[in-house]
């Protein structure tokens, strides 16, 4: 056997197209869909992914303002511009680019930001409406695997779904909207005990936890769906995941590759949330 590629690359281009045709709508009954992207310091991979997100912007009709400021800008001031931009009815989406320099507290600047204009969805609020189940912004990393998910026809109900890895960012967002598809969630962290005898009888593993093959074809159950979210280097410096590749293609059913599965639909959700954000905004 072996696996079915899940395609990040080509279904957010689907994504984008979709956003570009309902921004247009939007655009006219006189709304302009806006986001504000705020970047502090010069970290490399932090400007990359910023300019990624500009230029999605850009290309589906939406409005992105990049803001940057110097590594040395106090938490204070940060502050107050992300008020200013609560404040402005033109923007719909605030989002604060990660990591932030050590001397700023980043749950702060997060809580800071209007629940209402959370596009990233890592507010406590956002967080609360998932758990929930009430209307709010889901983070964009899970909410992609999910619409990967989706795409493929995948029927979560009565599945046994393993995460690997409980961040906020998207191991715990991740299981929640597992459990929101009736899937049976286990969600495994580097205290669990075993970890193969878990991913073995898992239907569904999503690994996210930025480890190189943390996830082996010996600990795949043959034709299981596995996403990969990791973000690595290999021993030539090329991008790879979580998940070794080469040899889980060889036993799973479907498989998300990296670079071209996961990071293309991060950024894809996140002008979807931008969006909805604007249409709540215009009722």
């Amino acid at each position: 056997m072996t696996a079915q590629l899940i395609d990040g690359n080509a279904l957010a281009k689907r994504i984008r197209a979709e956003v570009a045709g309902r921004t247009q709508a939007l655009k006219a009954r006189g709304v302009q869909p806006a986001l504000a992207i705020i970047l502090v310091g010069t970290d490399p991979a932090s400007q990359v992914y910023t300019r990624h997100k500009v230029n999605d912007s850009t290309e589906t009709g939406l409005q992105a303002t990049l803001e940057t400021y110097p590594a040395d800008l106090t938490e204070a001031a940060l502050l107050d511009r992300i008020q200013a931009l609560n404040a402005d009815p033109k923007v719909h989406g605030i989002l604060v680019q990660l990591p932030l320099p050590r001397h700023m507290d980043a749950s702060k600047v997060i809580e800071t930001i209007s629940p209402a204009k959370d596009v990233d969805g890592f507010h406590v609020a956002s967080a609360g409406a998932l758990v929930t189940g009430q209307p709010g912004f889901w983070p964009c990393t899970p909410y992609g695997c999910m619409k990967m998910l989706e795409d493929i026809g995948y029927d979560l109900r009565g599945k046994h779904a393993v995460v690997i890895g409980r961040s906020n960012i998207v191991g715990k967002p991740m299981a929640l909207m597992l459990l929101q598809k009736n899937a049976t969630v286990t969600v495994c962290h580097s205290a669990t005990r075993d970890l193969k005898a878990h991913t073995l009888q898992a239907d569904v593993v999503v690994a996210a936890v930025g480890k190189r093959n943390v996830l082996t074809a010996d600990m795949v159950k043959p034709g299981a769906v596995v996403i990969d979210v990791g973000m690595n280097r290999n021993d030539e410096g090329k991008l790879c995941g979580d998940v070794d590749f080469e040899g889980v293609r060889q036993v799973a059913g479907w498989v998300t590759p990296v670079p071209g599965g996961v990071g293309p639909m991060t950024r894809a959700m996140l002008l979807v949330n931008t969006l909805e954000a604007a249409e709540r905004a215009a009722g």
